[in-house]
C-alpha cells in the first residue's frame, strides 16, 4: 500500500521529513500547510505536492496520515483533531511541555484507536541501533553503565529559545529517550547540573547552555548525559555502554569516513555540521517504521507513552537544577 501524507509545517524540521517521506516508494507527499506562505510554496514546489489549508488536510479523504512538525504549543492539540479525524499520527518531540496536558492528549489517542508515533529519531540511527543490537545480542553482558553525549554546533536564536520549553525539553529529551533505549530499565532517580557558559542571552531568558544529568535505574545502572550548545568542532553524537563483559560504543559519523596521515600527523574530515545531515538515514527509517506500522495496523514505537516519560525525565532534571538535589520518580 501507498501512504499518503499531509505534511503540517515547512520550516527545518518539516524539509527533512518531506524528503523522508518522498524518499519512501511506499508513501506520497500530498499536501503541506504552514503559516507562512512562501515556506509552503517553496516546499511544494520542491517536493511536488499541494498547499493546502490545516482545515482541508484534516478533511481530505485523500489523506492518510499527517506529519506535525509545527511550533510545540501547538502539538497537543493537532494530534487530538486528527486522531478525531481518523488519520495516523506521526508527530515531533515534545507532545506539549506539560506532563498533564500530554496525558489528556494521550487519553484522546487511546480512546479514538488512533496510529501515534513520537519522533525520536535516533532509536532508528543505524550506529546507534547497532548499539542496541549488540545490548540484545548479549554482546557486553548486563549493561551496567551508558555514557550519551550530546553537542549541538551553535546556539539557537532567542526567538527559539522562548519557545522551546528549555535545554532538558527540547535537546536533552533525545538523550533520555536514548537513555531509556539503552538502559532497558526505567530510570527512579535524576541528579542534574546546568549552567549558562556560550550565551548569556539563554540565561536571560530563563535557560541554561550546558547541562550534565545522571540517571539511575532500581537495579543501579546509570546513564550519564552531557549536553552543550556549542561545540566548535561540529555535531558531537556519542555513546558508549559498558557491561559486565564488555564495552559497545558508537562514535561521531562524518560525511566522508577516511583517515590522512603524513608529516604533519593523522587528520580526520570535520563532523556533520548539524542534525540535517548527521541523522537522514535515521529520519529516513523511522518514516519506513511509521509506514509499517499503519500497514500491520501495529502499534507505532515510540509512542505516546515514550514521549510522555521522557518529558517527565526533562521535569525532573529541570527540578533538581532548581533545587539542587536528586529528584526521585
Amino acid at each position: 500500500m501507498t501512504v499518503r501524507f499531509g505534511l503540517l509545517g515547512a520550516g527545518r524540521i518539516g524539509k527533512v521529513h518531506a524528503k523522508a517521506v518522498t524518499s519512501n516508494p511506499q508513501a506520497k507527499l500530498v499536501a503541506v500547510a504552514d503559516a507562512f506562505e512562501q515556506a509552503a510554496r517553496d516546499l511544494a514546489t520542491a517536493h511536488g505536492c499541494e498547499i493546502r489549508s490545516i482545515d482541508d488536510i484534516e478533511k481530505a479523504t485523500d489523506i492518510d496520515a499527517v506529519i506535525i512538525c509545527t511550533p510545540t504549543d501547538t502539538h497537543a492539540d493537532l494530534i487530538e483533531r486528527f486522531a478525531r479525524a481518523g488519520k495516523a499520527i506521526f508527530c515531533e518531540k515534545p507532545i506539549d511541555l506539560d506532563v498533564e496536558r500530554v496525558r489528556q492528549c494521550l487519553n484522546v489517542v487511546q480512546e479514538t484507536g488512533a496510529t501515534l508515533m513520537v519522533g525520536f529519531n535516533r532509536r532508528f540511527d543505524p550506529h546507534f541501533a547497532a548499539v542496541r543490537k549488540a545490548i540484545d545480542d548479549g554482546a557486553i553482558g548486563d549493561v551496567e553503565m551508558v555514557t550519551i553525549t550530546s553537542r549541538d554546533p551553535g546556539a539557537p536564536p532567542a526567538e527559539y529559545i522562548t519557545r522551546s520549553g528549555g535545554i532538558f525539553r527540547d535537546m536533552t529529551i533525545h538523550d533520555f529517550d536514548m537513555a531509556r533505549f539503552l538502559l532497558g530499565e526505567e530510570p527512579v532517580a535524576v541528579t542534574a547540573h546546568a549552567a549558562v557558559l556560550v550565551d548569556k542571552k539563554i540565561g536571560e531568558l530563563g535557560d541554561y547552555d550546558s547541562v550534565s544529568v545522571i540517571l539511575s535505574t532500581a537495579s543501579g545502572k546509570q546513564c550519564v548525559i552531557s549536553n552543550s550548545r556549542r561545540a566548535t568542532y561540529g555535531y558531537d553524537q556519542r555513546i558508549e555502554v559498558h557491561g559486565s563483559k564488555g564495552m559497545v560504543s558508537a562514535e561521531n559519523q562524518r560525511p566522508v569516513s577516511i583517515e590522512v596521515a603524513n608529516g604533519s600527523g593523522y587528520t580526520r574530515p570535520p563532523l556533520h555540521d548539524f542534525f540535517m545531515t548527521r541523522y537522514t538515514e535515521a529520519y529516513a527509517n523511522e518514516i519506513a517504521a511509521f509506514i509499517d506500522a499503519i500497514a500491520k495496523g501495529s502499534t507505532a514505537a515510540p509512542g505516546g507513552d515514550d514521549g510522555l516519560k521522557a518529558l517527565a525525565l526533562a521535569d525532573a532534571a529541570l527540578r533538581s537544577v532548581k533545587e539542587g538535589r536528586t529528584i526521585t520518580l
